[in-house]
Formats: structure tokens, sequence, C-alpha cells
């Protein structure tokens, strides 16, 4: 008894698989699947690369690799084979039965880490959804293996129910879905209306993931998010007020992390939290300069901004962990960039200095002569800008105070000479 409950709760032992055809880099996106398969609870236990002019369309590597792999998996007690490709319902099927132990290709890993920890109503439908949009192919060939339920990477998410009913019943599913999330959406517009409405600014923070987005969030904002040294420890976007050094609240919202290649069914289904990217006034794209692909995460996430229309908005450069690498950051330099460290405070003055100025709206100091029935709008000033003066007059509350966008445009109505 006490054997099977050593093995049951010991880590799975996992084999990267990589086939390097040249399209990108073999070298670097392995080393990422290595850190994504510790973040799904795993342990690599090696990685096998195989050179080919193209995949083999029956098991993805060559027939002899093929061989040298399942001799491996036995010798060495594997129990998951992880492909950084998207296998096709065939090659799945083919390198199970001739491997014998589970397969699991790079979509399905990302999903199951995904699955994983959403933990908002939104992420844990739009999880589903990609899920099942990953699936629908690969029931037929599969058979009976994706209706069990286990406890191994690539089984959490969708129960049961879901994956033995037929295609029709899936497509059913991943309409309700969608309308579920079309309602999410529907308030989330609201939401963003009334922040316009209001004259809220908002900064986002994007960049790939454990780039240190949330540290910085819960450094700027005491907002107590989830950090860990892992991918993907923070799905669910969140939103804090930020106060600059001038005065001006902003909205400060964090998104979810990219990595490399992300399965196309996780781009659509997160594309309603990556919008809010698109809709903030300026963006942070957040990279961690101690990593030697600094350079091409910042190009990626440029690259997936412009996607989303984010070519007129503000973007600064932020390179984080600036206190592990300071011989990197005196040669690397990409665009308006700002270096800090969201672990150590250092930098933090600059970064927000640098928000301030990039924000479309400018804070500006006005004097204003307030009714007494227009008390709110002293409180708005209060909250959100910098209140310099304010005394109780016969005729009202005369107020001077820094302030910008909606507010500011409020008290100059109200505006008297010095």
């Amino acid at each position: 008894m006490f054997e099977i409950q050593e093995k049951l709760e010991r880590a799975e032992r996992a084999l990267l698989v990589e086939v390097d055809t040249g399209e990108y880099d073999a070298e670097a996106s392995l080393a990422e699947l290595y850190e994504l398969t510790r973040s799904a609870g795993a342990e690599p236990c090696g990685a096998v690369t195989q050179k080919r002019p193209a995949p083999d369309p029956a098991t993805y590597v060559g027939s002899g690799m093929m061989e040298e792999i399942a001799s491996f998996c036995a010798a060495q007690e594997i129990d998951l084979l992880i492909f950084d490709c998207e296998l096709s319902p065939t090659q799945l099927r083919n390198v199970e039965e001739a491997s014998g132990v589970r397969v699991v290709d790079r979509t399905m890993l990302i999903l199951d880490i995904f699955a994983a920890r959403a933990r908002s109503r939104e992420g844990r439908l739009q999880v589903e959804l990609a899920q099942l949009r990953y699936l629908l192919p690969r029931l037929t060939g599969r058979g009976t293996q994706l209706s069990r339920l286990g406890g191994g990477i690539g089984t959490r998410g969708p129960g049961e129910t879901k994956l033995e009913t037929d295609r029709r019943h899936i497509r059913r599913r991943i309409g309700a879905l969608k309308e579920q999330l079309e309602e999410v959406e529907r308030r989330r517009e609201q939401v963003t209306r009334r922040r316009k409405k209001d004259g809220v600014v908002t900064v986002a923070i994007v960049g790939y993931t454990n780039a240190g987005k949330s540290t910085l969030m819960n450094r700027l904002t005491q907002a107590g998010v989830l950090a860990e040294d892992k991918l993907f420890a923070t799905l669910d976007p969140t939103a804090r007020a930020l106060k600059l050094p001038h005065g001006q609240t902003v909205m400060l919202i964090d998104t979810v992390g990219l990595v490399r290649r992300l399965p196309h069914q996780l781009v659509q289904a997160f594309h309603s939290t990556l919008e809010q990217a698109a809709e903030a006034d300026v963006i942070l794209n957040l990279c961690d300069a101690s990593s030697a692909e600094a350079r091409t995460h910042l190009e990626v996430t440029n690259d997936l901004l412009a996607e989303l229309g984010c070519g007129d908005r503000p973007i600064l450069s932020v390179m984080n962990k600036c206190d592990l690498c300071p011989e990197v950051l005196n040669t690397l330099s990409i665009g308006s960039t700002v270096r800090i460290s969201a672990k150590t405070g250092q930098g933090i003055d600059r970064l927000l200095l640098a928000i301030e100025e990039a924000l479309p709206e400018k804070t500006e100091l006005v004097t204003a002569l307030l009714p007494f029935d227009k008390a709110g709008l002293a409180a708005q000033a209060r909250r959100d800008g910098v209140v310099e003066a304010e005394e109780y007059v016969e005729n009202g509350l005369l107020l001077t105070a820094r302030a910008g966008g909606r507010l500011l445009a409020q008290l100059r109505e109200f505006e008297v000479g010095e």
C-alpha cells in the first residue's frame, strides 16, 4: 500500500520531443517547453531533438527515432511524451501505440495549465471553450481515452459527460459557451464605457508569461495578486487604482501572459481579455531582462499589440529584473525603455514618471470656486487629483487642485483668477 501511494504522489516523468525544421528557434522553444512542463506539475527527464526538413506525417518524428523513444520510455519508466508542436489526431494515436505511454502536445499542455489555474467565471468559460475546440477534431481516433477523467497532464478540464458525447453535442456546448462569453463581454464593454465616460485613464501591463507582471502590479498597487516563479501563475485580469506622482489616478490592468506559438484556440478564446490592452491609454510591455530571449519577447509582444490595433497607443518597454543582470541593460535598449526591478523597487519612481509623461491627457493646476451644491467635485478632486489648497468662503469652496481629463474640464467651469 505504501509503494502504491508513493507512486501516486510522485510527479509524472516526461520526455520532451522536439523536431527542428528551421521554422523557428527550436532551442529556445524547447527551453520554454521545459518550463511549461514544470508549471504543469511534471518532471522533465530529458529531451529528444531531431532535425528534419519536415515532420513525419505518421509519427511526427522518423520511424527510427520513434523506436529509440519507445525503448527509452520503457527503460526509464517514462509516463508521458510531450511534443513541442500540435499533433494531428492520427499522429497522436500512432505515437501512443508505438511508445506505449500517454502523449501530450504543446497545445494540450498549455490548455491543461490554463484549466488548472483559471479562477474567474470568464476564465473558466474561455478555457473550456478552447479545450472543446481542440478536442472536437480529435474525438475520432483516440477512442475512449478522451472519456476518462484522470489525474495527469492533459486530463483536466471538461469532464466525462462532455468528452463522451458526439460532435453535435460538443458543438452545441461550444455554442452555449460562446453565448455566455458574449454576455460577459457585453458587461465588460459596459464597464469600459463607464470608465471612459467617467474620464478614467487606463494603463495595461502586457508581456511574456513569468516576466513579473503580477509582482509589478503588487509593487505599484498592493493588489495582492498571486506572484510565483512559474509560467501562467495568474490568468484572470486584475484592475487596481494607481496614483501617479503629480496626483492623477489611473486604472492599472494586469493581463494574461504570452508565450511562444500560443495555441490559436487560446488566442481566439482570450481575445476579450487581450482587448483590455488594446483599449488602454498607455501600454507597458514588460520583459524579463535576465532572459537571453528578452529582445525576442519584446518583439513578439509588440507584434501582437500591432495585430490588436494598438499602433497608435503609447507603448513603454519596461525591462524588469534588472537587479539580476546589470551588464545586459547597458547594451539592451528597445525604443522607449525603462529599467526596473519590481522585486526590489529599483526604477519604480522613473517608471511612474514615464507613465505620467506618456498619458494622452496631462494634469494641470486649476483654482475653482465651487458652489456648495457641487461639493461632489471637491470629493472627486481629493480622490482622483491632488488638492493643494481648499478654503470655505461665502459663496462656496475655493479649491486649488491638480487634475486631468474630465475632472479638469469640470473644474474649469468654475475657474477663477488668482
